[in-house]
């Protein structure tokens, strides 16, 4: 059975995409949400035999008429991805789509013959979810450094390093945060609700650009809105929207990403191949957030980087908690993980530096960590009763609201990625060089200390501005 708040994400998500019917994967599980009715192909031949096979399964087993299965939307893109309607998104709850089950069957046998996937669920890529956040952001005073705090170093023009970031859009007075004055990019669409108040997720990409700038000053980092819409995507959508990322400046030494979703399977996502497949050809560093579900289960895009093809170009983040000393709870972890870094109550920049702007939290924390844990951890910590909890609310009274006014302290893997990538970006400039990606490997080798995560040694990057947080029992 899925967590509350889970559920919660899985309205707030819904409500971000109206016109989409979703559902929970594989069941009720919380592994991923996708959409109904639909499923994903590679354009041309093998669209066509996907299409036939369904057509004919759904046929004889179910009595739906050949024109039910059907093609939609741009017929060709550069992620090379046809979706295919399989059946009515408006059957079935929730938490399962029969049809959508049923086509991926039909497509089993042809799978075998031919070694490679041909069909695939149509997910959703987010922020909100399964990658990040892993809790809400809480007010830090602005007498406070941020965390990390900005490391030594000048900004060069000349040789800087291009970091691309994408995820939700700057706050528009984000230049009034003096680390960020070298950051460009997309504005936020829309900040805050009819009465005001800063809507959920909002700030995530501004305070993402903040890390990168405080353990890397001399790079010149470019925010794109990508992820505006609640940090929510459609798999069919998403490499497209990359591509247009990359196409706006260019391909960056370093990509940032704090998205993605699981899929249930070990080989990656159809929506994202034709984008993987180029950037292994280019310079390009993506480095991606592992996830926060507590969980084994690959995560994608960070989980490329467990594959041999992409081991070099892609670096895959997971998160330690506040001491540094052990993963966090929300973190996913295992082998495909490369790399764990600070990200528990880190601190950065949410709005500018101007008019405070009220918050309603979402979520109601719980009285104990949802995972097991026994540290006092970012579920129970610090206790706010949000708009969302139906239940709590009614023993708790009406959400909590506060007041953000410039600096914030979050938690995710969404936050231990950007540190990574600064870190990576620091050592360019420290060491002259300039292939990311050997930088990120000499990093690893020289640089990489060891955590516990699930009982198990993993490297772990710590920046040398990082302030460690005293951890309590919970």
């Amino acid at each position: 059975m899925a967590p509350q708040r889970f559920h919660e994400q899985f309205d707030q998500i819904q409500s971000s995409l109206p016109d989409v019917p979703l559902a929970m994967g594989p069941d009720d599980s919380a592994e991923f949400i996708y959409e109904k009715g639909v499923v994903l192909a590679r354009d041309g031949e093998e669209a066509q035999v996907v299409e036939d096979a369904v057509r004919a399964h759904f046929t004889a087993t179910d009595g739906l008429l050949p024109d039910d299965v059907r093609r939609s939307g741009p017929q060709t893109n550069r992620s090379g991805i046809t979706r295919i309607h399989v059946g009515d998104p408006g059957r079935g709850e929730r938490g399962a789509d029969l049809a959508v089950a049923g086509a991926l069957r039909a497509l089993r046998p042809a799978e075998g013959r031919v070694g490679r996937r041909l069909v695939s669920r149509n997910h959703v890529v987010s922020i909100a979810v399964n990658a990040c956040p892993g809790d809400e952001p809480v007010p830090a005073p602005a007498t406070e450094p941020p965390n990390p705090s900005r490391a030594e170093g000048a900004y060069d023009a000349v040789d800087a390093v291009g970091v691309l970031v994408v995820d939700t859009g700057l706050m528009h007075d984000y230049r009034s945060y003096p680390l960020l004055s070298h950051t460009d990019g997309d504005a936020q669409v829309r900040e805050t609700d009819g009465e005001g108040i800063l809507q959920q997720y909002v700030g995530h990409g501004t305070f993402i650009a903040g890390l990168v700038a405080a353990v890397a000053p001399n790079t010149d980092v470019t925010v794109r809105g990508t992820l505006n819409d609640a940090g929510a995507i459609l798999e069919s959508d998403f490499g497209e929207k990359l591509f247009d990322a990359v196409d706006q400046g260019g391909w960056p030494d370093i990509l940032s990403l704090s998205a993605g979703t699981s899929n249930g399977r070990v080989d990656g996502l159809l929506g994202v191949a034709a984008f993987m497949e180029e950037l292994r050809g280019r310079h390009t560093l993506l480095v991606a957030a592992a996830g926060n579900n507590a969980s084994a289960t690959p995560f994608w895009p960070a989980a490329y980087a467990s594959l041999p093809d992409y081991a070099d170009a892609v670096l895959s983040v997971g998160a330690l908690r506040g001491d540094g000393e052990f993963g966090a709870c929300f973190s996913n972890h295992g082998p495909w993980v490369r790399v764990y870094a600070p990200g528990e109550r880190l601190t950065s920049a949410l709005t500018g530096f101007g008019t405070p702007v009220p918050y309603v939290y979402q979520h109601s924390t719980y009285d104990a960590c949802r995972y097991g844990f026994t540290y006092a951890c970012t579920c129970c910590s610090p206790r706010h009763t949000g708009l969302l909890s139906e239940a709590r609310q009614a023993t708790s009274g009406k959400p909590d609201q506060v007041m953000f006014e410039g600096l914030a302290s979050w938690s995710g893997t969404s936050f231990a990625t950007p540190v990574v990538a600064g870190l990576v970006a620091a050592h360019m400039t420290a060491h002259k060089e300039t292939d990311p990606r050997a930088a990120a490997r000499q990093l690893l080798a020289a640089n990489a200390e060891f955590a516990e995560v699930r009982g198990a040694h993993v490297p772990a990057l710590r920046p040398s501005t990082w302030r460690p947080v005293p951890v309590g029992p919970a």
